[in-house]
């Protein structure tokens, strides 16, 4: 059975819906990389993810990811504090951002290491400045702060591309990965 390394609920939800069967197994990496090309970083961690948890347990494909927002010059990941989040916010207000977000899957015994990513491009609404207070201390967990997703969360005016890059989890590059790796057709596509 396919082992998710991230305990997003998100991600989870994605292959749910996708009526892929899985497993949770978190990784524990520290997420950090020496690259600095968004798209590089995104695939790095991921298979970093991937591979922390597929070491202890070789026998089984182990599927990694990672998302981060990129506006205006600067890598946006998850927010350290509300005040990180206001200050990510203020960023993106009114403006287009890109979202990366990478996946990899990993079993060593059938000796399987596959990594890639995919970019989507957001607008954020031009938000007043309570609003943008209110909206830091809803996503704290999430890239750029903001979570498209919720249908509550009104940041994300306008998507190019596909939605669940933005949510966090390629479902296109999970498929393709699944099939080269021999895994059986699983879920709809």
């Amino acid at each position: 059975m396919l082992i998710l390394a991230s305990r997003s609920p998100r991600r989870v939800k994605l292959l749910k819906a996708a009526g892929i069967k899985h497993r949770v197994i978190p990784s524990h990496i520290d997420e950090t990389s020496s690259y600095r090309r968004p798209a590089l970083i995104v695939r790095e961690l991921a298979y970093k993810k991937a591979l922390s948890v597929a070491l202890e347990h070789p026998a089984s494909p182990v599927l990694g990811s990672d998302t981060l927002v990129y506006c205006k010059g600067e890598v946006l990941g998850k927010p350290e504090s509300h005040r990180d989040a206001l200050r990510l916010l203020r960023l993106q207000n009114g403006s287009w951002q890109a979202v990366h977000t990478g996946v990899a899957l990993i079993w060593l015994t059938k000796g399987v290491f596959l990594a890639g990513s995919e970019l989507s491009r957001c607008k954020a609404r031009r938000l007043t400045a309570k609003e943008l207070k209110e909206m830091s201390s809803r996503h704290l967990d999430k890239a750029g702060a903001y979570a498209v997703q919720d249908t509550d969360d009104a940041f994300v005016e306008k998507i190019e591309g596909r939605f669940d890059t933005v949510v966090g989890l390629s479902m296109n590059l999970v498929r393709k990965f699944m099939k080269k790796a021999g895994l059986p057709a699983q879920g709809r596509k």
